[in-house]
């Protein structure tokens, strides 16, 4: 019954992340990514202290929180640059990742199939960056450096909470050190910082679902299901953006940047299955 709710709420988790793509894409455009993070994650931060009041992990909540903050940051301010759909795709490059940080974080050797989705995976990001329709720019490196970002942090969070029963204690010092980070980051993203109703909206919904509620399915139930599988649920992500996209923005693709979108969901599976022996 647990790995069950596990694998729903970690399904909602992804839907929620895939509709952040769209409506971030729209109020980012004209702002400052870096204030627009630090805002989101001073709201989650503080949300999280008043539900949730326990004593805190500094120590590994900090590590966690480095590399979120990391993450956000180039993905977001990749996102000004790049579509919507290829940022949500090009993100969850970071699921044929988890077996290979796994390796070296908790031992755990991948499988023959989890490199094979490595290899395909390039392929899958060649075709999806079309040079004649959309171009390899540099919001997409960006966008793949915030992927590398992402798949360590999944894995430090099953390796942080699978003996734990406090994770929650993780949850605010993450959150905290992000949003100290970006506000950092700030000058260097430019001005105007671009604060308007809409994007009060956005950086209140995307705090309370995307951030506090997000965050602590994963330092809740990931172990649960273990980081290859929740790897396989997370495929749900770039799909979900790719639907809401198109949606809300109208965006379209290229012959080859569907061939790619396919390509990529089948490393993304292909890299998260284990074999039964």
């Amino acid at each position: 019954m647990k790995r069950l709710q596990a694998i729903v709420l970690i399904l909602l988790v992804t839907v929620v992340w895939g509709l952040t793509f769209p409506i971030q894409k729209i109020v980012i455009g004209n702002a400052n990514p870096f204030f627009y993070n630090a805002c989101r994650f001073a709201v989650a931060t503080v949300l999280s202290m008043v539900v949730f009041r326990k004593k805190s992990n500094w120590k590994h909540g900090l590590i966690l929180g480095f590399f979120l903050a990391i993450s956000y940051a180039t993905q977001t301010s990749g996102l000004k640059i790049t579509s919507s759909t290829k940022s949500g795709f090009i993100t969850s490059l970071y699921i044929p990742l988890v077996p290979l940080f796994s390796y070296f974080i908790e031992r755990s050797r991948p499988t023959i199939l989890q490199l094979a989705a490595f290899v395909s995976s390039i392929l899958g990001l060649y075709l999806l960056n079309d040079p004649s329709h959309d171009p390899f720019n540099f919001g997409d490196f960006l966008t793949l450096i915030c992927a590398v970002g992402f798949a360590i942090h999944v894995v430090l969070i099953t390796h942080y909470t699978k003996n734990n029963d406090d994770e929650i204690s993780l949850l605010v010092p993450q959150l905290f050190l992000t949003s100290v980070l970006n506000f950092l980051f700030t000058p260097i993203g430019g001005k105007p910082l671009g604060v308007s109703f809409g994007f009060v909206v956005v950086l209140v919904f995307t705090a309370i679902a995307a951030t506090v509620f997000a965050v602590w399915v994963q330092l809740k139930y990931q172990k649960h299901v273990g980081s290859n599988t929740a790897a396989l649920i997370y495929v749900g992500e770039p799909v979900f953006a790719a639907i809401f996209s198109a949606v809300i923005l109208a965006e379209r693709f290229s012959t080859s940047q569907l061939a790619g979108m396919a390509v990529l969901i089948l490393s993304m599976i292909g890299g998260s299955v284990r074999l039964q022996k």
